[in-house]
């Protein structure tokens, strides 16, 4: 695969990808977006990637959309809400729903859309000088990809709203107080603290830590009932893979195991 707006390297069974437009702040455009969704497809089913890390490149890690070629999308009545849906929607979406873990490098600024990005994200490690921004306030604009579903699931209702309605700078060791982050790095450390969790969660039973993703995600939204019925059903499949053999295996012969992923 080539791509011109991001960079990505599989790496340890690690796809690296790197949001790769520095002189933008790696603000979303048409080409980042699509590209991003053609790797997040290929990882649903490419048995080679069994963690993904998303970073920028140079001094943030992204603005937010795109806003150079505001209007030049469709008009018309409804014009918003069907870009919504195939743009930022689109692609928070996909990494929320892929089965498999998703770390965020956040290095710089994470405003609207790309703060979005990251919240989306499984884990989020922030370098120390990075800070997140709900940015769409300031431009008289409500709340958008997906960040009215995302919020309040990671730190409250009320948090939610005082980020979104004041659109204040949040400094990656306040984000961390408040469970937006989970670790806070000097800058210099940030690939290497990412490396060192995306590759242990490559060598864990990818199709395990996948289904337990898609319970926990699913979990705020479902009675008790469900979650449940969703539990066995997803531990009925999960124990059908050979990582679960493996892990009961090696339980039984005192080692550690070895998963495949498959």
């Amino acid at each position: 695969m080539s791509f011109e707006a991001i960079t990505y390297v599989l790496e340890n069974q690690v796809a690296w990808i790197t949001l790769n437009r520095p002189d933008a702040r790696n603000a979303v455009n048409d080409a980042m977006r699509e590209e991003l969704l053609q790797v997040l497809t290929d990882a649903r089913t490419n048995l080679d990637i069994r963690a993904l890390v998303i970073t920028g490149a140079g001094k943030g890690f992204c603005t937010g959309a795109d806003l150079s070629r505001r209007g030049s999308g469709p008009q018309g009545p409804g014009a918003a809400r069907e870009m919504l849906r195939t743009r930022s929607q689109r692609l928070i979406r996909a990494v929320w729903e892929l089965e498999k873990p998703v770390i965020a490098a956040v290095n710089g600024v994470a405003a609207g859309l790309g703060a979005h990005l990251a919240f989306a994200s499984d884990m989020v490690i922030a370098a120390a000088e990075s800070k997140f921004i709900e940015i769409f306030v300031r431009r008289g604009i409500a709340i958008d990809a997906c960040g009215a579903y995302l919020l309040p699931r990671l730190i409250g209702l009320a948090k939610a709203k005082e980020l979104v309605f004041f659109g204040d700078d949040l400094a990656a060791d306040e984000a961390l107080r408040i469970g937006l982050v989970n670790r806070v790095v000097p800058g210099t450390q940030l690939l290497a603290a990412a490396r060192e969790w995306a590759e242990r969660l490559a060598t864990g039973p990818t199709y395990a830590i996948g289904m337990s993703k898609r319970l926990l995600n699913r979990s705020l939204e479902v009675d008790m009932e469900t979650a449940l019925d969703d539990e066995a059903m997803a531990q009925s499949l999960v124990t059908q893979s050979e990582d679960t053999k493996e892990g009961m295996l090696s339980f039984m012969e005192k080692r550690p195991p070895k998963f495949t992923g498959r």
